[in-house]
């Protein structure tokens, strides 16, 4: 069970009768941050593809950043938000609720809740789910549950750090671009499409989604000016080197290393993951061109994406450098949110029937195939158990943990999700805010995390079929709705 008081659903009007509406009343802004070595004791397996992978090399470390922001009124606490920003796949909900409780016996009294953990969706971190996502060998790797206590570990006392050493503060917010995700959904003139399918095709109609090359950013100084932390919301997932066999933060650990270079090696660096379920870092046509350029410059993948994003990261800081606050209005909302489930229908049940069996078939005459067929067999295994689910309960519903923050001029939002681009295009759009953070990944269902759209759904391929999505386009929409709701209500006319 979750460790979060369940809201009940509340009209806007409760959430608009605390608002400042002026600098003056604002709240003076306390800020901490900490930065935690999550990097696992190996072999390992790593999650993210179907197959099993043992790492059994580190290539970076993998981090864990914890960003603290306090106001006080008279100095007296007024509203609080803890970000954490993992180098991991996807942030399990049982894994937050037992990061939370942890936290509770190092901070008595904290409001938990506010907590907010996200993930870079890296492929190349540790499995951090016990629901056997893989056959992971009983012996000779650190196993699952053990991993999950070492972090829980390393991130509460990040986050005890962060807490004690937080003090007055200045914040900016900046904005720029850089291209880092491409769409990798692929439509066809057959009405299909592909995910990360070829485009040099004669049936090749178009990318079927957006892409977002927006790199939203906030800047933070302690009291005597120093830069002390830097958000960089960037709508791309880390898994340029998604299929190696080893640890990796894949491109943030160059913009970590780039960043620190360019500000302080003590500057903690905060990425959050935008809306990016149908978004890749892998460019899907005009690669020659883009390689070209890359191997003039001698760099890897990796090391092209950070240097985009850093120099968006340096044009926004040297034009808001000047335009910090001390004081300011924050609020922090959470509820639960339900979202009615997709429905599974007789045709995907009868379908993932037949793969699930065959599957065990092949298991059970070579184990070995385990390692290829074990996930796919998990996966659809969990569209079977749905769909027994739905039968009793057509209506069935998720309650998804939303949190909405005002800070300043700026609106941070959260889903736990692989959100499609275009929800978080329309998230944006309808905001009141100057800018806009949404973050995705901010916990994560146990199966089915893509959140795609009608057309996806439509078109089909993985990222849109149902045991990829426990969420379809109608909860998609709510989410959108009752977020941008939540949001404005926080700019009051």
């Amino acid at each position: 069970m979750r460790y979060f008081a369940r809201c009940i659903y509340l009209p806007v009007l409760l959430f608009t009768n605390i608002i400042f509406s002026d600098v003056s009343a604002a709240d003076v802004l306390y800020i901490g941050r900490a930065t935690a070595d999550i990097t696992p004791k190996l072999p390992i397996a790593v999650s993210g593809q179907f197959n099993l992978r043992i790492a059994k090399q580190a290539e970076t470390p993998i981090r864990a950043s914890v960003l603290v922001l306090e106001t006080r009124k008279s100095n007296q606490p007024a509203d609080l938000a803890i970000m954490v920003s993992c180098d991991l796949l996807y942030i399990p909900i049982d894994l937050i609720s037992q990061l939370r409780q942890e936290v509770t016996k190092n901070i008595p009294g904290l409001d938990v809740n506010k907590i907010i953990v996200n993930a870079t969706h890296t492929h190349t971190a540790p499995v951090v789910t016990e629901n056997g996502e893989y056959a992971i060998p009983g012996q000779g790797v650190t196993q699952v549950k053990d991993y999950r206590l070492f972090f829980v570990g390393k991130v509460a006392a990040a986050i005890s750090e962060a807490w004690k050493q937080r003090a007055e503060g200045s914040v900016a917010w900046g904005f720029s671009y850089a291209v880092a995700g491409y769409n990798r959904r692929i439509s066809y003139s057959d009405g299909t499409s592909g995910m990360s399918s070829r485009t040099n095709l004669p049936e090749f109609q178009n990318l079927e989604g957006s892409e977002d090359h927006d790199i939203n950013t906030l800047f933070f100084w302690d009291i005597q000016g120093k830069l002390i932390a830097t958000v960089i919301g960037v709508a791309s997932p880390a898994q340029e080197v998604e299929g190696n066999y080893a640890v990796n933060a894949d491109f943030w650990h160059p913009v970590r290393e780039g960043i620190r270079k360019r500000f302080g090696t003590d500057v903690c660096v905060v990425p959050w993951l935008g809306a990016a379920g149908d978004l890749t870092p892998h460019i899907r046509y005009r690669q020659a061109a883009d390689d070209r350029m890359r191997e003039l410059r001698k760099l890897s993948r990796t090391e092209e994406i950070a240097r985009r994003i850093i120099l968006a990261v340096e044009e926004a800081y040297e034009v808001v450098k000047n335009d910090k606050h001390t004081t300011l209005v924050m609020q922090h909302k959470t509820e639960m949110l339900p979202l009615p489930e997709r429905l599974v229908t007789d045709r995907d049940y009868n379908e993932a029937t037949v793969f699930v069996t065959n599957a065990q078939k092949q298991i059970a005459t070579d184990p070995k195939a385990a390692d290829r067929l074990y996930r796919m067999m998990k996966w659809q295994e969990a569209t079977l158990e749905r769909h027994e689910r739905q039968k009793n309960n057509r209506n069935a519903l998720y309650h998804m943990e939303l949190h909405v923050i005002r800070l300043g001029d700026v609106a941070i939002c959260t889903n736990e999700f692989e959100l499609f681009s275009d929800y978080g295009i329309r998230i944006q759009s309808r905001s009141k805010a100057l800018q806009t953070f949404v973050i995705q990944l901010a916990g994560s269902p146990a199966w089915g995390a893509y959140l795609p759209t009608e057309k996806a759904v439509k078109g089909g391929a993985y990222s849109a079929v149902i045991h990829s999505s426990l969420i379809g386009p109608q909860g998609g929409q709510i989410l959108v709705d009752r977020t941008v709701e939540l949001i404005n209500s926080l700019w009051p006319e």
